[in-house]
Protein backbone atom coordinates (compact mmCIF):
# COMPACT_ATOMS: atom_id res chain seq x y z
CA UNK A 1 0.00 0.00 0.00
CA UNK A 2 1.26 3.67 -1.24
CA UNK A 3 1.76 5.89 1.55
CA UNK A 4 4.11 9.13 2.41
CA UNK A 5 8.11 8.27 2.90
CA UNK A 6 11.01 10.45 3.52
CA UNK A 7 14.27 9.88 1.68
CA UNK A 8 17.08 11.05 2.99
CA UNK A 9 20.61 11.07 1.09
CA UNK A 10 23.64 12.06 2.16
CA UNK A 11 25.71 13.51 -0.59
CA UNK A 12 29.06 15.55 -1.74
CA UNK A 13 27.72 18.44 -3.85
CA UNK A 14 28.47 17.55 -7.60
CA UNK A 15 26.95 19.05 -10.62
CA UNK A 16 24.19 16.99 -11.90
CA UNK A 17 23.25 14.70 -8.91
CA UNK A 18 20.38 16.15 -8.70
CA UNK A 19 19.16 15.45 -12.35
CA UNK A 20 20.43 11.74 -11.35
CA UNK A 21 17.86 11.60 -8.64
CA UNK A 22 15.44 13.00 -10.87
CA UNK A 23 16.00 10.27 -13.64
CA UNK A 24 16.06 7.62 -10.97
CA UNK A 25 12.23 8.76 -10.03
CA UNK A 26 11.30 9.69 -13.81
CA UNK A 27 12.24 6.46 -14.67
CA UNK A 28 9.47 4.41 -12.30
CA UNK A 29 7.24 6.76 -12.89
CA UNK A 30 7.40 8.78 -8.95
CA UNK A 31 6.11 11.70 -8.73
CA UNK A 32 8.14 14.03 -5.89
CA UNK A 33 5.94 15.61 -3.62
CA UNK A 34 8.92 17.35 -1.50
CA UNK A 35 12.34 18.13 -2.68
CA UNK A 36 15.02 19.86 -0.23
CA UNK A 37 18.68 20.38 -0.42
CA UNK A 38 20.73 21.99 1.81
CA UNK A 39 24.27 21.71 3.74
CA UNK A 40 24.45 19.19 6.42
CA UNK A 41 26.17 19.04 9.66
CA UNK A 42 28.79 17.50 8.14
CA UNK A 43 31.10 19.77 6.61
CA UNK A 44 31.27 19.30 2.71
CA UNK A 45 27.94 17.07 2.90
CA UNK A 46 24.90 17.72 1.30
CA UNK A 47 21.64 16.32 2.13
CA UNK A 48 18.94 15.36 0.17
CA UNK A 49 15.17 15.38 1.53
CA UNK A 50 12.59 14.06 -1.05
CA UNK A 51 8.76 13.56 -0.07
CA UNK A 52 7.16 10.67 -2.16
CA UNK A 53 3.81 8.48 -1.72
CA UNK A 54 4.95 5.37 -2.86
CA UNK A 55 5.37 1.33 -1.54
CA UNK A 56 7.67 0.37 1.07
CA UNK A 57 9.40 -2.02 -1.19
CA UNK A 58 9.49 0.44 -3.68
CA UNK A 59 10.82 2.77 -1.12
CA UNK A 60 13.38 0.37 -0.03
CA UNK A 61 14.18 -0.26 -3.90
CA UNK A 62 15.03 3.33 -4.54
CA UNK A 63 16.65 4.19 -1.75
CA UNK A 64 19.46 1.30 -2.65
CA UNK A 65 19.33 2.95 -6.34
CA UNK A 66 19.98 6.51 -4.87
CA UNK A 67 22.72 5.16 -2.93
CA UNK A 68 24.98 3.47 -6.37
CA UNK A 69 24.94 6.93 -7.45
CA UNK A 70 29.10 7.52 -7.34
CA UNK A 71 28.63 10.71 -5.29
CA UNK A 72 26.19 9.71 -2.19
CA UNK A 73 27.38 8.35 0.79
CA UNK A 74 23.85 7.07 2.11
CA UNK A 75 20.17 6.95 1.82
CA UNK A 76 17.62 6.37 4.19
CA UNK A 77 13.85 6.44 4.30
CA UNK A 78 11.48 7.03 7.18
CA UNK A 79 7.65 7.39 7.73
CA UNK A 80 5.99 10.53 9.35
CA UNK A 81 6.00 8.60 12.42
CA UNK A 82 9.87 8.26 12.42
CA UNK A 83 10.95 12.08 11.81
CA UNK A 84 10.75 15.43 12.69
CA UNK A 85 9.46 18.09 10.14
CA UNK A 86 8.05 21.51 8.99
CA UNK A 87 7.81 23.54 5.75
CA UNK A 88 7.73 27.13 5.73
CA UNK A 89 5.28 29.43 4.34
CA UNK A 90 4.22 33.19 3.36
CA UNK A 91 1.66 34.64 2.58
CA UNK A 92 0.72 38.21 1.08
CA UNK A 93 -2.42 40.15 1.80
CA UNK A 94 -3.81 43.96 1.06
CA UNK A 95 -2.63 45.37 4.63
CA UNK A 96 -5.93 47.85 4.09
CA UNK A 97 -7.95 44.68 4.20
CA UNK A 98 -6.17 43.13 6.92
CA UNK A 99 -5.96 46.37 9.10
CA UNK A 100 -9.89 47.04 8.62
CA UNK A 101 -11.07 43.57 8.79
CA UNK A 102 -9.09 41.34 11.34
CA UNK A 103 -7.62 41.44 14.48
CA UNK A 104 -4.26 41.28 13.58
CA UNK A 105 -2.54 40.31 16.80
CA UNK A 106 -5.23 37.62 17.62
CA UNK A 107 -5.18 35.98 13.66
CA UNK A 108 -1.15 35.47 14.18
CA UNK A 109 -1.21 34.10 17.73
CA UNK A 110 -3.95 31.59 16.36
CA UNK A 111 -2.17 30.40 13.35
CA UNK A 112 1.56 30.62 14.98
CA UNK A 113 2.29 33.31 12.28
CA UNK A 114 4.32 36.22 12.24
CA UNK A 115 4.31 39.84 9.77
CA UNK A 116 7.44 39.70 8.02
CA UNK A 117 7.09 42.73 6.10
CA UNK A 118 4.06 45.60 6.78
CA UNK A 119 3.94 47.77 3.48
CA UNK A 120 1.15 49.96 2.90
CA UNK A 121 0.01 48.16 0.38
CA UNK A 122 0.83 44.42 1.51
CA UNK A 123 1.84 42.63 4.32
CA UNK A 124 3.51 39.16 4.72
CA UNK A 125 2.67 36.69 6.80
CA UNK A 126 5.08 34.01 7.76
CA UNK A 127 4.87 30.61 9.64
CA UNK A 128 6.11 27.14 10.13
CA UNK A 129 4.12 23.41 10.37
CA UNK A 130 2.66 20.78 8.88
CA UNK A 131 1.17 21.15 5.66
CA UNK A 132 -2.34 21.14 7.54
CA UNK A 133 -1.63 23.61 9.60
CA UNK A 134 -0.05 25.89 6.40
CA UNK A 135 -3.27 25.03 4.54
CA UNK A 136 -5.58 26.21 7.64
CA UNK A 137 -4.16 29.58 7.63
CA UNK A 138 -5.02 30.00 3.21
CA UNK A 139 -8.10 29.35 4.17
CA UNK A 140 -8.42 31.95 7.01
CA UNK A 141 -6.95 34.64 4.66
CA UNK A 142 -8.93 33.93 1.44
CA UNK A 143 -11.32 36.18 2.18
CA UNK A 144 -9.25 39.08 2.90
CA UNK A 145 -7.87 39.17 -0.24
CA UNK A 146 -5.19 36.56 -0.52
CA UNK A 147 -2.77 38.05 -3.21
CA UNK A 148 0.18 35.21 -2.69
CA UNK A 149 1.19 32.21 -1.27
CA UNK A 150 4.34 29.84 -1.55
CA UNK A 151 5.22 26.98 0.49
CA UNK A 152 9.05 25.85 1.24
CA UNK A 153 10.04 21.98 0.99
CA UNK A 154 9.63 19.91 4.08
CA UNK A 155 12.66 20.21 5.92
CA UNK A 156 13.29 16.80 8.16
CA UNK A 157 15.19 14.97 11.38
CA UNK A 158 15.11 11.58 12.11
CA UNK A 159 14.02 11.22 15.61
CA UNK A 160 16.76 8.54 16.15
CA UNK A 161 19.46 9.99 18.68
CA UNK A 162 21.75 8.68 16.42
CA UNK A 163 23.44 11.39 14.02
CA UNK A 164 24.80 11.43 10.55
CA UNK A 165 28.18 11.60 12.23
CA UNK A 166 27.81 8.55 13.97
CA UNK A 167 26.66 6.76 10.46
CA UNK A 168 29.30 8.31 8.70
CA UNK A 169 32.36 6.83 11.30
CA UNK A 170 30.14 3.60 10.88
CA UNK A 171 30.44 3.54 7.02
CA UNK A 172 33.85 4.82 7.13
CA UNK A 173 35.04 1.70 9.47
CA UNK A 174 33.53 -0.31 7.71
CA UNK A 175 35.56 0.42 4.18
Amino acid sequence: MKQEYTLTAYTENQVGLLNRIAIIMSRRKINIESLNTSPSEVEGIHRFTIVIQETEEMVRKLARQIEKQVDVLRAFYNTGDEIVWQEMALYKVPTDEIAEKVKVERLLREHGARAVVIRKDYTVFETTGHREETNNLIKVLEPYGLIEFVRSARVAIIKDSRGFHEQLAKFSSEE
